[in-house]
């Protein structure tokens, strides 16, 4: 099992970064690097290849609908160069919000791009002539542009053919597809004693359909991180980001971290956070989160119990454990973890 965390930063990402230098000494294996509406993430992402020398570097995630699915690779094969092929492209539809109220462009047909976008990005990895046909189409047909354009291929050799693709998917469509395609999976809020319950059909169809030259698919969950005799508390500090997700993510009935949740077992809970939270109430909304939900969808407790969380993660089939560290000394907490592995 693999060890990995997000870079966490509150303003300034050139300390954050620097701080995962030592990370990787105490045994960190990969880093995530997220992309919503602040900074980019390739750009923090190449600073970090600068700054190390092992950790696998990932985008957790870029939109799809943002860039172009041969910008797309042209970044990811660009960031494997740089750090001498440590690069994994982590991908995701990001939400209508944000697409269409940041980036300007329709959110649709998610499902179709992702598959689209994985396709076209191997094939430019191989240094193909890009010819594509489907939602996206290579070359611009004539009647759609100037006509001048031509199937082209990747202009630099890249360090790898097959840089590794990750997926955030939750829906059972979207994970039966990103097991079937993808290197990895990106869940969220990932219960290991109630996954099966969610996305193991979906995961058993798109395993059914995967090309074994791919490998096992990484599965990459984990949670919030504290280790000591005196720290469950702690556990609340997840409430406003979960009632933030499953109450205000989306609108009622379109909303996919409400569907988990009551996937998941905790169906009133979800909609008494999601009434208050779309009244307004957000304190009150992360009032409602369960307990159960916040114990079980993190590690934080003494060793010993931390210990027993990580086996749970393994049993569920999680091939890397992400966590985010809650302490003021992650170094060490990582390395705790890291020996617990």
């Amino acid at each position: 099992m693999r060890l990995a965390t997000h870079l966490q930063y509150a303003g300034d990402p050139r300390t954050a970064a620097e701080q995962a230098a030592g990370w990787e000494a105490a045994g960190l294996d990969a880093i995530w690097v997220a992309e919503a509406y602040g900074f980019d993430a390739p750009t923090i992402m190449g600073f970090l290849a600068a700054r190390t020398e092992r950790l696998a570097i990932g985008s957790a995630i870029l939109p799809i609908y943002s860039r172009t699915p041969a910008l797309l690779a042209q970044t990811a094969a660009g960031l494997d160069a740089l750090s001498g092929g440590r690069a994994m492209l982590g991908l995701g539809a990001s939400g209508p919000q944000v697409v269409e109220g940041w980036h300007g462009v329709p959110y649709d047909k998610p499902l179709a791009r992702t598959r689209e976008i994985i396709e076209i990005c191997r094939q430019v990895w191989r240094r193909e002539p890009l010819v594509h046909e489907g939602t996206y189409r290579l070359p611009l047909p004539p009647e759609r542009g100037t006509g001048l354009g031509k199937p082209l291929k990747l202009l630099t050799r890249p360090v790898r053919d097959r840089i590794p693709i990750y997926v955030a998917a939750l829906g059972d469509r979207n994970v039966a597809m990103t097991a079937e395609l993808a290197e990895g999976w990106l869940p969220f809020l990932y219960l290991p004693e109630r996954a099966a319950d969610v996305w193991g059909d979906g995961l058993a169809a798109g395993a059914a359909r995967r090309d074994p030259a791919l490998g096992p698919l990484d599965v990459v969950a984990g949670g919030p991180l504290a280790i000591g005799d005196d720290v469950t508390h702690l556990r609340d500090l997840g409430r406003p980001m979960i009632a933030l997700y499953v109450g205000g993510m989306g609108a009622r009935g379109r909303n996919f971290y409400h569907d988990v949740v009551t996937r998941y077992g905790f169906g009133e809970a979800a909609d008494k956070i999601q009434d208050l939270y779309l009244a307004g109430q957000k304190e009150a909304a992360a009032a409602a989160v369960p307990d159960e939900l916040l114990e079980l969808s993190s590690l934080i407790g003494p060793e010993a119990y931390v210990k027993d969380r990580i086996a749970a993660f393994k049993e569920a089939g999680v091939t890397t454990l992400n966590v985010t560290p809650l302490l003021p000394d992650p170094q060490r907490q990582l390395a705790t973890v890291k020996a617990l592995l």
